[in-house]
């Protein structure tokens, strides 16, 4: 065999180095966009906050499957999460993070108290606020750096009053949660149900996010005989509310705020929904019989095995594939101003298979334009009802 000299094989190791680092390039090249989420990830509604963060992932999945280029160049998607323990001052300090040191252009946050927190100071740090919550205000403020993901809440107040009044009666004792969600829910619904004739007999937030024992508020509110129940926070909290209204004798109907989900809550109550006769909320994902929405329950059971979506990650799974969307029209990934500006035009461009809930566009405010409905359980089982918009 013929020895080759050491100056030689030196010169051959670095030519094979040199060919490998070029057929690397591309993917050494490749961009990691992060897109950062500050939500429950600890606490009463922890819960809650990983079914956000589950539709978030999921999206960036199917992206980075698909190969993505932002203006010419490769790109791989990346959720950044942190526990805000649906604290609002934690919000604040883990954007600070996220921006600093991820180098976010977007922040999805899942709680109003949050969303607020960071509209204060997104515009000036330049970052996008992806807003998932319903309460008006978010984008009533005018800040040109918010997307809110969801309808708002307001158009479910008079649909569902009128249903329940004509169903159960007009007195209505409002236990929902205390915090700054269901202080906004509370404070439209119950000018909205004395509007319609009904009268408010009690209001006694509670603790969702810290309690699981609710009978005393429960029976405070139960001393003077509502009709019906208004109630509302986390899912899984919201049923047990329900439950121990059921176990203190309450044969009356509830109003459940936009943020609790029928089916989780009915898994939660044993896996039907009886105990929640007459109550009225959103429609739960899992019985919207639109073939988008069946075909996106069936690919979350593929990629969460045994799990269902609620709505938490159905929205938010739209909202990072039209942030993707908006970058790529945009060709940037790290302009929040240019990416906002095309939102509208990213929810329009989405196919249906990844806007599964039928979001419309984006209005000049910043809200999305949907078709939302709303749902009530009667005989035990979900029928639809029409919300106003």
């Amino acid at each position: 065999m013929t020895a080759f000299p050491l100056f030689t094989r030196r010169r051959m190791t670095a030519v094979a180095l040199a060919g490998a680092l070029l057929a690397a390039g591309p993917a050494l090249a490749q961009e990691v966009v992060k897109i950062g989420y500050s939500g429950p990830l600890s606490g009463g509604a922890a819960q809650y906050g990983k079914n956000v963060l589950d539709g978030m992932q999921m999206a960036v999945a199917e992206l980075n499957a698909a190969g993505p280029e932002v203006g010419g160049k490769k790109v791989r998607f990346e959720i950044v999460a942190l526990d805000d323990k649906y604290n609002p001052s934690e919000t604040a300090i883990n954007a600070q993070r996220l921006v600093q040191q991820h180098k976010t252009a977007a922040i999805l946050v899942p709680h109003s108290g949050g969303i607020f927190a960071l509209q204060t100071t997104n515009e000036r740090s330049n970052f996008i606020v992806l807003a998932y919550s319903s309460v008006p205000q978010i984008t009533a403020r005018g800040n040109k750096l918010t997307l809110r993901i969801p309808p708002e809440f307001t158009s479910y107040i008079t649909p569902f009053s009128k249903y329940e009044m004509e169903r159960f009666g007009k007195k209505v004792a409002m236990i929902g949660a205390d915090h700054d969600y269901g202080k906004a829910w509370a404070a439209a619904f119950k000018p909205g149900w004395e509007k319609l004739g009904g009268t408010v007999v009690a209001e006694n937030p509670m603790s969702y996010n810290r309690a699981t024992d609710f009978y005393s508020g429960v029976s405070k509110a139960l001393a003077e005989k509502p009709d019906v129940l208004f109630v509302g926070g986390a899912s899984e909290p919201t049923a047990l509310v329900v439950k121990q209204a059921r176990e203190l004798g309450f044969k009356g109907g509830f109003i459940i705020m936009d943020q609790a989900k029928l089916d989780e809550m009915a898994r939660v109550l044993g896996g039907d929904y009886k105990v929640l006769e007459g109550a009225i909320g959103v429609m739960p994902v899992s019985e919207d019989s639109k073939p988008a929405n069946q075909a996106f329950v069936q690919r979350f059971g593929k990629a969460y095995p045994g799990r269902i979506p609620g709505s938490e990650a159905q929205w938010n799974y739209t909202a990072v594939h039209a942030t993707a969307k908006a970058m790529q029209l945009a060709g940037t990934t790290s302009d929040p101003k240019a990416i906002h500006a095309k939102l509208d035009a990213a929810y329009k461009a989405l196919a249906a298979d990844v806007n599964p809930g039928g979001v419309m566009g984006v209005d000049a405010k910043g809200g999305t334009l949907t078709r939302e409905r709303g749902a009530a359980v009667k005989n035990g089982k979900i029928e639809p009802v029409q919300t106003e918009h």
